[in-house]
């Protein structure tokens, strides 16, 4: 089901957290709600779910306005980053408890249960109690207690941040099959850009209760609408450097060297992302650095280089082996260059 917000504002006292947000999620859409810690995510899931009040604007799921509608109306299942199971129940207990609550008949109960433990793999485990289980399990018995309701939308806020690194991979994976196949719309809020880019539909990204950018992941990653987008998106994040863009062609203090623009601006900001970019000779890049350190990461090396006043990371072969203080020379496609306002922060062109 649909799921809007419409100018949505929420204050703390004096301190407003969320700011004019417009968001629509459509049927059957997986959204990730991306931010860093404070920019007002887990807000905006928690005034969906009715856990907070809306200061002012609208939430509505559906055709139906829930703005002021208690959290057990509003058909909404939400899944807590802690699992909030109950220690004493088995898991089958746990999962059937939102419809024992509605008094459902026994012979209903047993065959839902049956058949979301099935779908999250849990059948041999529903004599079991939260204690006796892992991380994951926990973290699939919570997810099929919110399954067993049906409900119009599934509310997540940060599930998987208690896992392991090799667990949150596998219940990634799961989780993106799971929606895909029950094709329930999905809210899910995550500082991780990762969960993000791998999960998400389309992604909305915050910063300080403001909404920079909404758009699929790969336009994201792409076309980063600011500054804000092109530092917070990517693993490393895009190399950002100062200058100034006459006519298209961009000069910083390590050289200068040609864009897809033809604007003019005397205060640029051109960024270009590690795996753009490569190392040369000095003379026959585009800037010139000096090596500062150098990663191995498996099947290739970070190579962080001091370029002017700032530091650049370059994606090399995992064979680079250039020694610290090297000067080395950095080249990169025009094509590859992403150019944006200093003054504003906004992406020119």
């Amino acid at each position: 089901m649909r799921v809007r917000l419409a100018n949505i504002h929420k204050s703390f006292g004096h301190v407003e957290v969320v700011k004019g947000l417009d968001l629509e999620v459509e049927d059957g859409e997986f959204l990730v709600v991306l931010g860093a810690s404070g920019s007002g995510k887990t807000t905006v899931l928690r005034m969906i779910a009715g856990l907070e009040s809306v200061t002012s604007g609208r939430v509505l799921i559906g055709d139906r306005d829930v703005t002021d509608v208690l959290p057990k109306y509003r058909d909404v299942a939400m899944v807590f980053q802690s699992y909030a199971l109950y220690p004493h129940m088995t898991v089958f207990a746990n999962i059937a408890y939102p419809l024992v609550v509605r008094k459902r008949p026994k012979a209903e109960i047993q065959a839902s249960v049956s058949d979301v433990a099935r779908q999250v793999q849990l059948e041999p485990l529903l004599d079991r109690y939260p204690r006796q289980l892992s991380g994951g399990q926990r973290q699939r018995v919570a997810l099929a207690r919110a399954m067993i309701r049906r409900p119009a939308a599934f509310l997540m806020d940060e599930p998987l941040s208690n896992l392991d690194a090799k667990l949150r991979g596998y219940m990634r994976a799961e989780l993106k099959h799971m929606q895909h196949e029950l094709g329930i719309t999905t809210i899910y809020v995550t500082h991780d850009q990762t969960e993000a880019m791998t999960l998400a539909h389309r992604v909305a990204l915050l910063e300080k209760g403001v909404l920079q950018q909404l758009d699929t992941p790969t336009n994201m990653y792409n076309s980063p609408a600011n500054l804000f987008v092109a530092g917070f998106i990517g693993s490393p994040p895009m190399n950002l450097l100062d200058g100034a863009l006459v006519d298209g062609r961009f000069s910083t203090t390590a050289g200068s060297f040609a864009t897809p623009s033809h604007a003019s601006h005397t205060t640029a900001v051109a960024g270009v992302r590690p795996e753009d970019c490569r190392v040369t000779e000095v003379g026959r890049g585009n800037i010139v650095g000096e090596v500062y350190t150098t990663e191995l990461m498996g099947d290739h090396t970070l190579v962080t280089c001091q370029v002017g006043g700032t530091t650049m990371i370059v994606k090399a072969e995992k064979t680079f082996n250039r020694r610290n203080g090297e000067a080395i020379g950095v080249d990169f496609a025009d094509v590859a260059v992403h150019l944006f306002d200093k003054a504003c922060g906004q992406r020119i062109g």
